[in-house]
């Protein structure tokens, strides 16, 4: 299920959709993300059709992976992404539309569990499965 984007009336198609999931994985993994989850939500909620969540060793790097997450995305799609949480960086919130990205440092990501939340206990680390 797509749904708009707040700053555009659009919303993306199905291939637009997996394009900007497959965009985020990569970044992710280019800048050494830890444990990259995504859980898919299309039919279970009408926030976004994915949410990814990754950990980062330090705040500086989740801040850095956020940034360059943000710039890539807009630099593929010309849509900005809104970004929530960059002056402490222990949890930051990347909120792409259709993907919906939450960066954590481990204390924080274990602290506040969203796999658990959205019933993805053992969820595999994409990429992996």
């Amino acid at each position: 299920m797509t749904r708009p984007h707040p700053a555009n009336d659009t919303a993306l198609g199905a291939d637009s959709v997996a394009a900007l999931h497959d965009l985020v994985l990569k970044s992710l993994d280019d800048d050494q993300a830890q444990e990259t989850i995504s859980i898919p939500l299309e039919g279970k909620s009408s926030i976004a059709d994915h949410m990814v969540i990754a950990s980062g060793r330090s705040s500086r790097q989740v801040a850095s992976m956020a940034q360059k997450l943000a710039e890539r995305i807009k630099q593929s799609t010309g849509r900005s992404a809104r970004v929530e949480g960059l002056p402490v960086a222990d949890w930051v919130l990347i909120d792409a539309g259709d993907v919906i990205v939450h960066l954590f440092r481990p204390e924080v990501r274990s602290f506040y569990n969203l796999e658990r939340m959205w019933g993805f206990v053992d969820a595999p680390v994409a990429g992996t499965a």
